[in-house]
């Protein structure tokens, strides 16, 4: 426990974030960094842009609920901590998100609706099945679901993300980069937590098992929803192949996305993170349940 507690301590969060990757930035980026001018001009890639980050928004509004709502659950002091440190996580990549909808043109009088107007559904009920748990007071369920689903997704469309803007769009490749190294952290709090507690609690597996096959559904829904019926599927299209043309490569998980349909993006995505739950679900002793394909 005393490893433990230092590992997930208030002191090594603020050495390793806000006193490190984070030092400098501003809303997640360099100070003056802007969105490119090819993103800007185009009015559809732009709807697109905003479209995608609306739902970061809403994936992010989710965790900040969850996390803070685990506080008071959590069965000891240190988790109580690291929880903390992860709610004011949270609430900065709501912030840093917000603060790209704005960069992108959204009047802040129109946010509220520009969220309500793209939120996709399937996401909305992924973020339901959680906040269920967390609102029972469910702490084993509730960081299961918080810290091995909901962010083991994040990370890993943080990941495709950054891998798309590297060259193509830097601050938001750099505001990409922060989040996932908070991702990391929290990925492995939940696993290094929730092990022990599984082995206390071995009737709770079945439960807990279906909470993540339900939002596993939920999830590949939100992206056959992003990828197979995207409006400016075309446009990205065309953005790929002067990707391929300029020899602007694009790496995640040995693919070169810039070479990949869109439907052939979204099993690489929807593979990656279900390899993922699976090997972490395995580490604290849950079995992989197979979601139904949308």
């Amino acid at each position: 426990m005393a490893d433990f507690l230092s590992a997930y301590s208030i002191q090594n969060w603020l050495e390793s974030c806000p006193q490190s990757y984070l030092e400098g930035t501003e809303y997640g980026h360099q100070p003056g960094e802007k969105e490119p001018e090819d993103l800007m001009s185009n009015p559809v890639l732009r709807e697109d842009a905003i479209r995608s980050t609306v739902q970061l928004v809403v994936g992010e509004k989710c965790a900040l609920a969850a996390s803070s709502g685990l506080i008071n659950s959590a069965p000891d002091e240190g988790s109580k901590c690291f929880l903390a440190t992860q709610t004011l996580d949270e609430a900065r990549h709501i912030e840093v998100f917000t603060h790209r909808l704005f960069d992108l043109g959204v009047a802040k009088k129109d946010l509220d609706a520009t969220i309500d107007q793209y939120a996709n559904p399937n996401l909305v009920k992924f973020a339901e099945v959680l906040l269920e748990k967390v609102d029972k007071k469910d702490f084993v369920a509730g960081v299961v679901g918080q810290n091995i689903v909901l962010e083991g997704m994040a990370f890993s469309v943080f990941e495709m993300l950054k891998a798309v803007s590297d060259e193509m769009n830097p601050k938001f490749a750099r505001t990409l980069s922060g989040t996932i190294a908070d991702e990391r952290r929290h990925v492995g709090f939940g696993e290094n937590r929730i092990g022990s507690l599984i082995k206390q609690h071995p009737e709770r597996k079945a439960e807990i098992e279906q909470m993540q096959k339900d939002m596993s559904y939920h999830m590949l829904a939100t992206f056959a929803d992003a990828f197979r019926n995207n409006p400016a599927r075309e446009e990205i299209e065309n953005v790929k192949a002067g990707m391929r043309e300029s020899g602007v490569g694009a790496e995640y998980h040995g693919v070169n996305l810039s070479e990949l349909s869109p439907d052939e993006m979204e099993g690489v995505l929807a593979d990656t993170v279900l390899k993922e739950f699976k090997v972490r679900l395995g580490r604290i002793g849950l079995e992989y349940q197979s979601p139904a394909q949308p």
